[in-house]
């Protein structure tokens, strides 16, 4: 009987059940699955600040390099004009004011700018100015839960400024350097390619038979008005003749329409000290680019568009009408600031004409 009563005993103990096995066959996975989803949010988090933060100085970078552009640019322009210009210095209030109208978000600054007039260069360096923030640091959204609350960021520009060297003479007429040379910012003239009055004091003109056969004008680049010219080089071709230039009526058309308008084109032409030769053969010795403020011209016995707006502008005195046989452009020499990418800066010449672009 006890033995029996001892066996039963044993057998009649509750035997754990085969669904609570299982739970203990999985107990040392559990918690697995959180650790997984925090380091995957962690990856999440990194992906998404990258995404965010990164697009965000992306755009900060983008404003703060427009910003060193124009202010670069800005005060490169007005050093090619006058270096003895108010904001031609390294404190010029231009800067700051471009810097900050090139950043929608946040209030950006200069944070250098650098003035070389021997080297004609300016160099700008703008960086954010947030408030509360150290200056030149931009703070992060999501960044900040990683640890990383702001990062450096700012952008460099350089302008350089100089006369044009190589580029297109948009319309291909030659001046002489003493037709230029005394007269930038001068009063109007009438510059005659022929005529009997040829152009007073200049030995060097078209029209006193330096270049028999030759007016002026260059050998025109195939199918267009104009000739792209090198003065490294140190010279240019003749082409000759009386007559106006070919390809050249829509440009002409342009100028008048530009007159009338009230807006009277300036062009960046040619200036030659020398000549050799005859004809087609001929060759200008070219110094630099003259900037020419047009107002009028005659260049056939035509008196009417495109070959002639010599007489109609009121702007043009009497004086300077050009009439009968007189060729000629009407207009004057000034000081001029171009942007064009298309020309070469080179050495400094007395013409007038300039040249800014971005350097880097």
């Amino acid at each position: 009987m006890n033995g029996r009563a001892h066996d039963m005993g044993a057998t009649d103990r509750p035997f754990p059940s085969e669904g609570r096995l299982r739970c203990r066959a999985r107990d040392p996975e559990r918690g697995a699955v959180a650790v997984v989803v925090a380091l995957l949010m962690v990856v999440l988090l990194a992906a998404a600040a990258l995404a965010v933060d990164g697009g965000m100085l992306y755009a900060k970078r983008a404003a703060l390099q427009s910003g060193a552009d124009a202010a670069a640019l800005a005060v490169a322009q007005k050093c090619a004009a006058s270096l003895t210009d108010p904001q031609c210095t390294s404190s010029s209030s231009l800067a700051p004011s471009l810097a900050r109208s090139n950043d929608a978000v946040d209030s950006a600054g200069i944070a250098s700018l650098e003035l070389d007039t021997r080297a004609r260069t300016v160099t700008a360096t703008t960086q954010p100015l947030q408030p509360g923030q150290q200056a030149g640091s931009v703070s992060l959204f999501l960044a900040q839960t990683l640890g990383i609350a702001s990062v450096r960021a700012s952008a460099q520009a350089q302008a350089a400024w100089g006369s044009p060297s190589a580029g297109p003479a948009v319309f291909p007429l030659a001046f002489s350097v003493c037709q230029v040379q005394g007269y930038v910012d001068g009063g109007m003239q009438l510059l005659q390619s022929h005529g009997k009055n040829i152009n007073p004091g200049c030995t060097y003109g078209p029209s006193g038979q330096v270049v028999p056969g030759g007016f002026g004008w260059l050998t025109q680049d195939p199918g267009r008005c104009a000739a792209t010219i090198d003065i490294s080089t140190g010279s240019a071709s003749s082409d000759p003749g009386n007559s106006p230039p070919s390809n050249c009526t829509d440009l002409l058309n342009k100028w008048a329409a530009q007159i009338q308008a009230g807006t009277s084109p300036t062009v960046l032409l040619p200036v030659f000290t020398s000549v050799a030769g005859e004809g087609a053969n001929a060759t200008y010795t070219l110094a630099g680019f003259a900037a020419f403020k047009v107002a009028g011209w005659k260049f056939s016995g035509v008196d009417a568009l495109p070959d002639s707006y010599a007489n109609q502008p009121p702007s043009v005195p009497s004086s300077l009408s050009c009439t009968g046989s007189c060729r000629g452009i009407i207009g004057q020499f000034i000081t001029y600031v171009s942007l064009d990418t298309a020309y070469t800066l080179g050495p400094s010449t007395a013409f007038g004409a300039t040249v800014v672009r971005l350097s880097r």
